[in-house]
């Protein structure tokens, strides 16, 4: 995994990084210590490989971090949790991907 070194911008509710000069973000939403992750853009721009899955990592151990629970919305998200079980007890109880 590459590190990617995201930042939480509260105030367009959006985690971003940086990636020679393009802007990749996870738009969300917050609700009673819920993240609700809506929209990946990624630039088409961004060619690295593994990038996406290392960006949503990244979020993901964010949000984990500060104790809160996840509910992907966006599909391309959901997807990736799917595929990577051990994010499932971020999911909060009765919600199933």
């Amino acid at each position: 995994m590459n590190e990617v070194l995201i930042k939480d911008n509260s105030f367009l509710r959006q985690f971003e990084t940086t990636v020679d000069g393009q802007l990749a973000k996870i738009e969300y939403s917050s609700q009673e210590r819920k993240v609700f992750l809506t929209k990946l853009v990624i630039p088409e721009e961004i060619t690295i490989e593994g990038f996406k899955e290392d960006f949503i990592k990244a979020v993901l151990n964010n949000i984990q971090e500060n104790n809160l629970r996840v509910v992907p919305t966006s599909p391309e998200i959901a997807g990736f949790l799917r595929k990577n079980r051990q994010y499932k007890e971020m999911l909060p109880v009765g919600i199933r991907i």
